[in-house]
């Protein structure tokens, strides 16, 4: 079973840009696709963006479209998620997600679908 390990989340104000990390042990992330999602407090876990293995492909919440940027780190074996122009809607905590995928090109966006969870990193943006 792949272990997720996120990082980089804390209080930051409006406006600021943060970058989050997943590092995963045990496997190669060239072959997982890989996913980032957030829960707001009283709400559910929602899709962010995710990427496919190889990494070409992308796709990303209409929310966050434009802000994010989601990255695969061959050298650090992570999947990273850079978020620009944050405001107090993009506080949540943020979980990394990792399903094996033989197909390089799928990408994943339902959170059923996915296999391995890291426990998450808290971003918390000030107004």
């Amino acid at each position: 079973q792949v272990q997720l390990n996120e990082s980089g989340g804390r209080l930051v104000q409006a406006g600021d840009s943060l970058r989050l990390s997943c590092t995963a042990s045990n496997v190669i992330i060239k072959n997982y696709a890989m996913g980032w999602f957030r829960q707001a407090p009283g709400k559910g876990r929602m899709f962010v963006a995710a990427i496919s293995a190889s990494g070409a492909s992308a796709l990303y919440e209409n929310a966050v479209e434009g802000r994010f940027t989601i990255s695969k780190d061959s050298a650090k074996n992570s999947v990273d998620l850079q978020m620009t122009s944050l405001g107090p809607d993009d506080t949540a905590m943020y979980y990394c997600a990792a399903s094996a995928m033989p197909d390089p090109r799928k990408i994943i966006i339902l959170s059923g679908n996915y296999e391995s969870w890291g426990h998450g990193t808290q971003v918390t943006v000030s107004s």
